[in-house]
Formats: C-alpha cells, structure tokens, sequence
C-alpha cells in the first residue's frame, strides 16, 4: 500500500478552511519555515487545523503537535511521519 503524503497545499486548504486567513498573510509565498504566529494562525486554529487533519487522513496526532509544530515544515513533518506509521501498520 503506498504511502499518502500531506503537502504544503493540503495543509494550507485546511488551515483556509478551518481558520481563514488574514488577507494581509500571503499563504501562496514561500512560508514553509515561517511561524505560525507570523501567519496569524494561533494555537487554538493550530488545533483546529490538527482535527481537521486527523478526520481527512485517518489519523491520531499527539497533543503535543500544536506546540511542536511551530512552522508548515514542522507540522508536515509530524503528519507525514504519522501517516507513514499508518500505513506500515496496515
């Protein structure tokens, strides 16, 4: 079964679609190692976005995600590590 992969796009349609965003925030430049904060994305739409994740994917994500994650990279890596989990597991 090959792996699913989450991408910088899936993540950014989730927070979108979660969160909104600020217009002044330009979600299309190059923020994968921008905070979210800088992105205007606190940590209650972080936690949001992490249960949004875990419906669409099928996945469990640690609590400790929305404090880990400070960045797209960050939580992309952590959701891509989990899915990969998944998928050796099934």
């Amino acid at each position: 079964m090959p792996t699913q992969s989450f991408t910088l796009d899936d993540l950014k349609r989730i927070l979108l679609e979660s969160a909104g965003a600020d217009e002044s925030i330009d979600l299309d430049g190059d923020i994968l190692d921008t905070d979210f904060e800088e992105l205007s994305y606190e940590s209650l739409a972080i936690l949001e976005t992490c249960g949004r994740i875990e419906r669409d994917y099928g996945i469990s994500l640690d609590d400790g995600v929305v404090t880990e994650a400070k960045t797209p990279r960050a939580l992309l890596e952590i959701v891509n590590a989990q899915l990969a989990e998944s998928a050796q597991a099934a």
